[in-house]
């Protein structure tokens, strides 16, 4: 008897036009603040020696010429320190054009926050400068 009462459904009504431009809208303002926290994440100075791309092909080379002789543990991580080199050297070419990811995202910055409950300090620990916060127009504290 209770599987027969859960099968029921109820009638699905459209989305109405103001609803589907709303969906439409925060989508859009999602992908361009990951769009903005990932170029700061990858734009971010690391510590240590910088590699350049030659660098990366040196040294993939040299696990290359260890790999055949390589014993059982030592060829894993060899194997997987390859497979992140590689990673690195297809991403070594990527280049963000900041300026207008960052006025894409002070338009929307403070709307996403607004509706996402993001605080300005959150903001600023995820990497978002402070001057980047106030051309978007986010207080330092909650109204």
């Amino acid at each position: 008897m209770a599987a027969a009462t859960a099968t029921k459904s109820r009638k699905k009504t459209p989305m109405s036009a103001e609803h589907k431009a709303a969906l439409a809208k925060g989508r859009e303002e999602g992908r361009i603040v990951r769009q903005y926290l990932e170029a700061l994440e990858s734009t971010k100075p690391r510590r240590g020696r910088k590699r350049t791309p030659e660098s990366i092909r040196k040294r993939l080379a040299t696990i290359e010429s260890q790999l055949p002789e390589a014993a059982p543990l030592d060829k894993l991580h060899l194997v997987e320190e390859k497979k992140d080199l590689q990673a690195e050297l297809a991403q070594s070419g990527d280049v963000f054009d900041m300026p207008a990811l960052e006025k894409n995202f002070t338009k929307v910055a403070r709307q996403y926050g607004e509706r996402k409950g993001i605080s300005y300090s959150s903001w600023r620990t995820v990497g978002v400068s402070a001057a980047v916060l106030s051309q978007a127009k986010i207080a330092r504290t909650r109204a």
